[in-house]
Order: C-alpha cells, then sequence, then structure tokens
C-alpha cells in the first residue's frame, strides 16, 4: 500500500519505516519538519489507518480511494485535498493513457495517492529532495512539486500532439490514397480527453496562485504562477489541436469527394470514347440490304480510320480539359 514514507527536516531527509502515529508527532515536533507518505492504488481498508492518523475526512477519502475524479481543490478544515490528472503519451499508438494523482496536504504532513500507470510522482520527490529551497517551503513545496512535473509532462504531450497532426495533414494532402480518417477521429478522441484533464486544472492552479490558499506561503506565489502561465499555454495548444483535427477531417472529406470527381471524369471520358466505336459497329451490325459503303473498296479501312481520328480527337479534348 505505502510505496513510500519520508520525514523532512530541511536538513536531513528519514525514511519512515514504523508507526505513523509516531512519525507524524515527531514530524509535528520539529520546526518546519513534515512528513510525506506516497500510496498507490490502495483499498478502503488500507487507507483508513492513514485517514485516521492524519484525520481526512472521509468524503476526500473516498474521493481517493474510488478515483474517477474531476481535477479540483476541496478545503477540508486545515487540509487541501487537490485531485490531478497524471497523463501518459504512447508515441507509437499515439494514445494517452489518463491516471490520478490525489493530495492530501496539512500541517506537518503530505498524503499522495496514485491511480494508473504513468507516475510523475517518482520525477517530482527527487526534484523535491534536490532543491533545497523547495525542502526549506514544507509541504507547499511538494504541492509545487508535483503539479510542476504534470503540467510540463502537460507540455511534452502536447507537443507530440502538434507532430501527430502534421503527420496526418501531410498524409491527407499527400498524392497517395490512404484512408487516414479512423487516424483522424482517434487522435480527436485523445485530444479531447486530454483536454478533460487539463481545462479543470486551470482554476485550481489560479486559485493557488492568487494567494488565497493559506498551505501556500506568499513566497511560493511566484512559484504557482509560472505554473499557471505553462497550463495556460497548454490549454490554448490542446484547444487549437481540437480544432484543427476538425479541420483535418474536414479536409479529408474534401479530398474524397474530389477525388470522386476526378474518377468519375475519368470513367466518363472513357465512356465517351468507347462509344464512338460501339456507334459506328453498332450501326454496320444491323444488316441493312442497301449500305453503300459495303461495295466500296475502302469502305472498311475507311470506317476504322474514322474511329481512330474521332477517338483520339475526344482523347486530346478531354485530355486538354483534365479529365483524364
Amino acid at each position: 500500500m505505502i510505496v513510500n514514507c519520508v520525514f523532512y527536516n530541511g536538513e536531513k531527509d528519514e525514511r519512515v519505516d514504523g508507526d505513523l502515529s509516531d512519525a507524524l508527532d515527531h514530524a509535528r515536533s520539529v520546526e518546519g519538519g513534515f512528513i510525506w507518505i506516497g500510496l498507490h492504488e490502495p483499498d478502503t481498508s488500507e487507507f483508513d489507518l492513514v485517514a485516521e492518523e492524519f484525520g481526512l475526512h472521509p468524503l476526500a477519502v473516498e474521493d481517493a480511494v474510488h478515483a474517477h475524479q474531476r481535477p479540483k481543490l476541496e478545503r477540508y478544515d486545515d487540509t487541501l485535498f487537490i485531485v490531478l490528472k497524471s497523463l501518459h503519451y504512447e508515441e507509437e499508438k499515439s494514445d494517452i493513457t489518463v491516471g490520478e494523482i490525489m493530495l492530501f496536504v496539512g500541517r506537518g504532513f503530505v498524503v499522495s495517492v496514485r491511480h494508473g500507470q504513468g507516475n510523475p510522482l517518482t520525477r517530482a520527490r527527487k526534484r523535491f529532495e534536490k532543491h533545497h529551497e523547495l525542502k526549506r517551503m514544507g509541504p507547499s513545496g511538494v504541492l509545487y512539486a508535483v503539479l510542476d512535473e504534470v503540467v510540463d509532462n502537460y507540455v511534452s504531450i502536447a507537443q507530440e500532439v502538434d507532430s501527430d497532426i502534421i503527420d496526418l495533414e501531410n498524409l491527407v494532402f499527400s498524392s497517395t490514397r490512404g484512408k487516414p480518417v479512423e487516424a483522424i477521429y482517434s487522435l480527436k478522441r485523445e485530444v479531447l480527453e486530454f483536454r478533460g484533464a487539463v481545462q479543470p486544472l486551470v482554476p485550481v492552479v489560479r486559485e493557488l496562485a492568487g494567494g488565497g490558499v493559506e498551505v501556500v506561503p506568499t513566497e511560493m506565489l511566484h512559484y504557482f504562477r509560472d505554473i499557471n502561465d505553462h497550463l495556460l499555454r497548454v490549454t490554448g495548444s490542446v484547444d487549437a489541436s481540437n480544432e484543427l483535427l476538425t479541420s483535418v477531417l474536414n479536409a479529408n472529406l474534401t479530398q474524397a469527394n474530389s477525388r470522386m470527381n476526378e474518377d468519375m471524369r475519368r470513367i466518363s471520358a472513357v465512356v465517351a470514347i468507347i462509344a464512338v466505336p460501339t456507334m459506328i459497329a453498332g450501326l454496320y451490325g444491323m444488316n441493312f440490304e442497301y449500305m453503300p459503303e459495303l461495295g466500296w473498296t475502302f469502305g472498311y479501312p475507311l470506317v476504322l480510320t474514322v474511329m481512330v481520328v474521332v477517338c483520339f480527337i475526344l482523347y486530346r479534348l478531354f485530355r486538354r480539359n483534365g479529365w483524364l
């Protein structure tokens, strides 16, 4: 259940393996000390011990255990509860896998709960432990490190999505007759899922950067403002990608209709050319008794010549008009 549990006191990091209650009392007794507990997909019985030790609200505990929440920020007495969406991008499939991170931030403790495959918390913890300024800020430093890692991952995924859209554009407007509709629709679904993770987080970060949250000290506000700037840029990129995919899909349909019209023109031109010799051959196949041309020595080669000349003239006309 508990994948990591470390006590930070600003000078030395101590891994906690004993009783959580004693560790929490020790963290609260040390000036600037706090404990960070990380959990991965705990069930209710597993989470009860942590919830009891830290006095977590039952509604927040239920959300953390069952997951499938929108990004949000809630206050329960002196504890802050934040939900984030962690994203993992599979480049080969252009697939975005969505996970969830719940953070309980209070005086002397941080409890992080992770659901899904993506694990930005490992990188966030390493970054936090190397950054002495963040460690000095305590739980708010952890909150910043996790948020910044998640949003930086959003920026990388937005760039990957832009690259995939360029590839789809090249495919749509190439001379090859592929079928990109399925790929376009699949990527559009991923972008919509991406937008569902990013947009609800905007008001959360704005509130953290606005100075109205007790857990975030004044000296940390500029850190959260930086995250807010990055998040807004990602939001604009996701919206642009969604609109661009709609345009690419419409362009593909237009290309398909245009190619269909070209095919119909070619078919019509070929049918028109074939119709001339068919008409002449049909005329002489009616077996009339009195047909002056039947008695001519050069009647047969003359008819063939007429067929070839007329077909050639039609071919040249259709070729010049772009039908062939």
